[in-house]
Order: structure tokens, then sequence, then C-alpha cells
């Protein structure tokens, strides 16, 4: 009786750590996408600022001229 509880424990354990261990990978997986999201928003933050003070803008972003 005692014997089978502790195994049964035994295979619990094993397969919490194992889930344990893939969470720990989804979550390194996804905080690497976040830092690669913040450096693109970063840089396209950067290019939209330049983009303001150099006269880069398409002509349809434009006012037409009757207005």
């Amino acid at each position: 009786m005692t014997e089978d509880r502790i195994t049964n424990l035994e295979i619990k354990l094993s397969f919490t750590e194992d889930l344990i261990d893939q969470l720990n990978q989804t979550i390194y997986k996804q905080q690497q996408q976040i830092e690669f999201l913040y450096r693109e928003l970063k840089s396209i933050k950067e290019q939209a600022s330049s983009g303001d003070s150099a006269d880069n803008s398409s002509p349809k972003d434009e006012i037409p001229p009757h207005y």
C-alpha cells in the first residue's frame, strides 16, 4: 500500500517536473519574442520620428491643394 503510494507520487513528480521544464521553455521563448518586438517597435518609432523631421513624406500623405 505505502509502496504503491510512493510510486504514484514519484510518477506524478516526474510529470510535474517535465511540465515545469516545458513551461520554462515557453516563457523563455515568449521573453525572446517580447524583446525582439520591443526592438522592432523602437526602430519603427525612431524611423517615424526621423521621417517627420526629414521631408520624406509621400505625396498621398499631403493635403490636396483645394483644402
